[in-house]
């Protein structure tokens, strides 16, 4: 698809560009890929040449613009994968869309303390009582979603999909910082780590240059 563009920022520290890369790569869909370096000067003013949110990411499809990472998973999955971002069955893809719009909206305190950092490792953050709740809230997601629906024993709901791609990101912060997970979310975390497309990511995130102090949480 060569009128497909995916516009990201970097990927040691973008986990909201992480997420939609990820799913279009598993799809197996051929998309142009421009990467735009945060915190810098003209940050914004090149983000703002193709995002009208002055945010990253967005996709472009012909004329089409979509600039968040949950509408662009959604998109993805309809126009252009067959739906199969979701389970088939209505109770099971609720319940997939729940945790991924859950992921999307909440967890502010584990953001911040825990941000995604893909070629750090052995960081060590001392978690406020808010940032603890959230990791609780996500194991509890993972470790359920799991073990009810994950009848492979792979991934969340069933086959791979956007609820996987929206929290692949967390699977990287409980690395980056030594969290202490339940199995299944071990397991799962383990699992998404291991992805060719994860794996791809990663390497090219720990080739980068930019280090954005602010997100270099737990460096000795």
């Amino acid at each position: 698809m060569a009128d497909l563009t995916l516009v990201m920022g970097n990927r040691n520290y973008s986990s909201w560009s992480l997420r939609p890369w990820l799913l279009m790569r598993h799809a197996g869909l051929e998309f142009r890929e421009v990467r735009i370096a945060l915190d810098q000067p003209d940050t914004r003013q090149k983000i703002l040449e193709y995002s009208p949110s002055g945010r990253v990411p967005v996709l472009i499809h012909g004329t089409l613009k979509v600039w968040d990472s949950l509408a662009i998973c959604e998109y993805v999955s309809e126009a252009l994968w067959g739906g199969r971002g979701w389970p088939r069955d209505s109770r099971v893809r609720a319940e997939a869309r729940s945790a991924a719009c859950e992921m999307h909206a909440g967890f502010a305190a584990l953001r911040q303390e825990l941000p995604m950092n893909c070629r750090a490792r052995d960081r060590r953050v001392t978690l406020s009582a808010e940032g603890q709740a959230d990791v609780d809230r996500m194991c509890e997601i993972l470790e359920s979603s799991r073990r009810r629906f994950g009848h492979d024993g792979r991934w969340l709901f069933g086959d791979f999909g956007v609820a996987d791609a929206m929290f692949a990101p967390v699977a990287l912060r409980f690395l980056t910082y030594g969290v202490d997970t339940p199995p299944e979310t071990r397991d799962w975390c383990s699992r998404i780590l291991r992805h060719p497309a994860m794996t791809e990511w990663i390497g090219s995130a720990t080739a980068e240059a930019e280090v954005l102090e602010r997100e270099e949480r737990g460096r000795g």
